[in-house]
């Protein structure tokens, strides 16, 4: 996707947190392929920054590695479950403002000749 938005840090681990608690376990390529498919691009090589990216969110206990690649949820306080959601929906704000078809829909009309 050519208007996908770079995250990296925080941004990234929170939308891979959410991503496995809204759908459960998932391994690299599939969380590297979620994020394409909502317009996002993980800074440096993919799976590498994602494993790196949920090792901090392993040691917090958020996430938990089954086995070599694949990860689940682990916990999460609700306080940091809102923050974690609140700054997710933040992003997709901002990847849904980058598509073409947000560009065209914000576009003022042209006003009628004289």
């Amino acid at each position: 996707m050519t208007d996908s938005l770079e995250v990296k840090g925080i941004d990234l681990r929170y939308l891979l947190t959410a991503y496995l608690f809204d759908y459960g376990p998932a391994t690299i390529d599939e969380l590297v392929d979620a994020l394409a498919y909502h317009g996002f691009r993980p800074a440096g090589r993919p799976s590498k920054s994602v494993s790196e990216a949920l090792r901090w969110e392993i040691f917090q206990g958020r996430a938990v590695r089954m086995r070599r690649g694949r990860y689940r949820p682990g916990k999460m306080p609700r306080a940091t479950a809102d923050r974690v959601y609140k700054r997710v929906r933040a992003l997709h704000d901002n990847v849904a403002a980058l598509s073409p078809r947000s560009r065209r829909l914000t576009t003022p009309p042209i006003p009628p000749a004289a």
